[in-house]
């Protein structure tokens, strides 16, 4: 399994704040190291990762989860307590 988490830089250059939570939460956690990868959504920069990622699934709002497993249809979370309970809890436990 590997994970993607992709954060919004806005227009202006400041951090989303709606990431920056998630994020502190993944911290606070201790759930960081489960995330292979975190990628930037700029949006002064279309051709950025995250926009890219976004683009390529799909996806408007950030801060979203991009998992990916063999042979199956990579998952798209854009809520991080749903992303939690079905991806992180599991490989905790």
């Amino acid at each position: 399994m590997r994970i993607t988490f992709v954060k919004k830089v806005l227009a202006d250059g400041t951090p989303c704040s709606k990431c920056r939570d998630v994020e502190e939460k993944l911290r606070e956690n201790d759930q960081l190291h489960l995330i292979n990868e975190t990628v930037v959504a700029d949006e002064r920069d279309a051709d950025s990762p995250g926009m890219s990622l976004a683009r390529e699934h799909q996806v408007t709002r950030a801060p979203f989860f991009l998992v990916e497993e063999e042979g199956q249809i990579p998952r798209i979370y854009t809520v991080y307590f749903k992303f939690v309970k079905e991806v992180l809890r599991p490989l905790t436990t």
